[in-house]
């Protein structure tokens, strides 16, 4: 995703486009051209140019307990210096999945999946901790995940 936002205005077809993607990621270009009133070809072309342009990406969302890893935390994080800078530092650290500017008691904000408890320690002592410009790091731990949707934004 982009890092500077910048509106793009959607006609009800590419809306609806979506809304069939979200639902079904693996739908075929033809059964959603039959659910919006357009060819195969025409939802390809229309499809290109919403991941071209970075309104969407088409992805495999994986639940991490199922795959082994068992703790996930969002970490509020406060920065002496230049947010952006420790931001890029921080993307590259490949248990984070997540980062994002913020306004308030923390900077940034970025989610983490690691395996264990042993495996959170090792990233925030190590990793994060280690960037320069954190100046400290408060950690919420997920107890249980109740709700994560996907399908926003065309409506």
């Amino acid at each position: 995703m982009s890092s500077k936002r910048t509106s793009q205005a959607l006609d009800p077809t590419s809306k609806a486009i979506i809304e069939q993607l979200q639902r079904d990621g693996r739908r075929s270009y033809a059964e959603i051209g039959k659910a919006v009133g357009l060819s195969e070809a025409a939802v390809r072309q229309r499809v290109q140019k919403l991941t071209d342009t970075g309104v969407m990406q088409i992805v495999a969302v994986t639940d991490p307990m199922r795959l082994g890893f068992t703790r996930q935390a969002m970490l509020g994080i406060r920065v002496s210096g230049d947010t952006r800078v420790v931001a890029d530092q921080l993307s590259a650290i490949p248990e984070i999945s997540y980062v994002v500017l913020s306004a308030g008691s923390f900077d940034i904000i970025v989610e983490v999946v690691c395996e264990d408890d042993d495996g959170l320690i090792e990233l925030l002592n190590e990793k994060i901790r280690a960037v320069e410009g954190v100046a400290a790091t408060e950690t919420f731990v997920y107890l249980q995940l109740t709700k994560q949707k996907y399908d926003w934004g065309t409506r």
